[in-house]
């Protein structure tokens, strides 16, 4: 790296914590602050302020209200996906639980993180035959089913493609020996949340059995979106059968 980009790296980083800096200046009862109060807590002086208040009304983060500051509307959206993150398994892994034992196979819920799949929630499959993968492990974003839906649904309700029969099942996508059946599961916004999957061996979970399952798997689905403040009907989910791979 050159001297120059160096430097201009070294100065974006300080800036930004300047700019976090005001932001982590409120204090728990603050209703709205001057900027000499800000001046007073950060030590930066009021010119700098100034313009690092700019940039953070841009982004919604700070609301100027005649001759003081109060934090934006945007800190109240991030601290809802915070609160949402912190009960999700208080949600999520019940839900689980129950499909693991109705189905025989594992379930787990898996989100997209930096361009791969994430095993947020896992409850392996009761029989002795079964696919091992830990929460917290990383897969590709490929042709699997789970990788599917949450491409899928990458930025719904924005863009909304056309959705096919749900659940999808495929068979053969991420190693030769697995298959799975997936659906997306919505919050607010009708926003995507993440892919429910059921995963299980090639040999036991078939077309014919992952079928006899679908209706169970929706359910699931559906009941996770709801509590989530989402609702999977209004994607015109479809009951009727999906045609075989």
């Amino acid at each position: 790296m050159s001297e120059a980009r160096r430097q201009a790296a070294g100065e974006g980083v300080a800036s930004a914590n300047r700019a976090l800096s005001v932001l982590t200046c409120f204090r728990q009862g603050d209703d709205r602050l001057t900027l000499a109060e800000i001046a007073r807590r950060t030590g930066l002086v009021k010119s700098t302020i100034l313009r690092l208040i700019t940039s953070l009304e841009e982004a919604g983060l700070i609301l100027r209200v005649d001759d003081s500051y109060q934090l934006g509307s945007e800190i109240v959206r991030l601290h809802s996906i915070y609160d949402a993150s912190l009960g999700l398994d208080k949600i999520i892994m019940p839900v689980l639980r129950t499909l693991a034992e109705e189905t025989q196979e594992t379930a787990a819920f898996y989100t997209e993180q930096n361009g791969q799949r994430f095993c947020q929630f896992r409850v392996n499959s009761p029989l002795a035959l079964r696919l091992d993968i830990a929460p917290g492990s990383f897969r590709p974003m490929d042709n699997a089913s789970s990788a599917q839906i949450l491409k899928l649904f990458q930025r719904w309700p924005e863009e909304q493609p056309s959705v096919p029969v749900l659940p999808l099942y495929t068979a053969g996508a991420t190693t030769p020996h697995t298959a799975s059946l997936s659906v997306p599961v919505l919050g607010q916004d009708q926003r995507l949340v993440g892919a429910l999957t059921i995963t299980g061996p090639i040999s036991r979970l078939t077309w014919e059995a992952a079928s006899r399952i679908q209706e169970t798997v929706l359910r699931a689905a559906g009941q996770l979106s709801r509590a989530l403040g989402g609702n999977l009907d209004l994607i015109g989910t479809a009951n009727g059968d999906q045609p075989k791979p």
